[in-house]
């Protein structure tokens, strides 16, 4: 006896700590992300309380949700599926937390040069990427735009669909596109600032909306979250990536 008592004092001391569990968990739209990075340390030195994020597609995390993960706050890029949610009673009701837009995006500086229509059509881009148009609301308002100037059809040999606009923006900046639809919040990172973009006035603005889960067992930390996203904190910090 006195032998298992002792290893096991052993194994106690010797297994790691296990990190601190979160008080909050967020799927937040991947376009949010840059942002989010200085929001979540900001939101913690005030709070006291651990944060931890989900990036990835807006529809992806739509269906992780409906399917019952564990999520406290939904920070979509769109509006239908938070409000889908609460139509569903399965979250409060949504509110506007961000509206952001997107633009070209390329490491070709010559591309900038020219609009948008003419640089996709350039032939020194082979491949354009783009956000799943389904899942993702950048890729559809891209879709829009394309559409509006009659060139989805023509564009669609050169596409490099990504399933999230980070994934997009990666696709660029590794040179595996020659050019991407990204979220113009993505121009102010230091990776966005090594190559240039062109707007596409022709897509409309990006409304995001949030909603707390009713399936949340932290409701209070989200009400807390939710309150930060109008501090002037946050103001600031949606400004600095091109946010309304």
């Amino acid at each position: 006896m006195k032998l298992l008592l002792t290893l096991m004092m052993v194994l106690c001391v010797s297994l790691p700590a296990h990190a601190q569990a979160a008080d909050l968990v967020i799927a937040q739209a991947a376009n949010f992300m840059p942002a989010m990075k200085e929001i979540i340390p900001a939101f913690e030195k005030e709070t006291g309380l651990k944060v931890q994020a989900t990036y990835t597609s807006t529809g992806k995390l739509y269906g992780q949700i409906i399917n019952g993960a564990p999520f406290d706050l939904f920070l979509a890029a769109d509006t239908r599926r938070p409000e889908k949610l609460f139509t569903d009673d399965l979250a409060m009701e949504p509110f506007i937390y961000a509206k952001g837009r997107i633009v070209l995006w390329t490491l070709n500086k010559k591309l900038c040069a020219t609009p948008w229509k003419e640089a996709i059509q350039s032939p020194a881009v082979t491949h354009v990427a783009i956000a799943n148009t389904e899942t993702a609301p950048y890729g559809t308002v891209a879709k829009i735009a394309l559409e509006n100037e009659q060139l989805w059809t023509t564009i669609q040999p050169k596409l490099a669909i990504g399933q999230s606009i980070s994934q997009v923006f990666q696709y660029v900046a590794t040179g595996s596109a020659d050019a991407g639809f990204c979220a113009y919040s993505y121009m102010f990172t230091p990776e966005g600032k090594n190559g240039c973009f062109v707007q596409v006035k022709e897509a409309p603005k990006v409304i995001q909306k949030a909603c707390i889960l009713k399936s949340s067992e932290n409701k209070q930390a989200a009400q807390k979250f939710v309150t930060f996203l109008s501090s002037p904190t946050v103001t600031a910090i949606k400004n600095k990536y091109g946010y309304e």
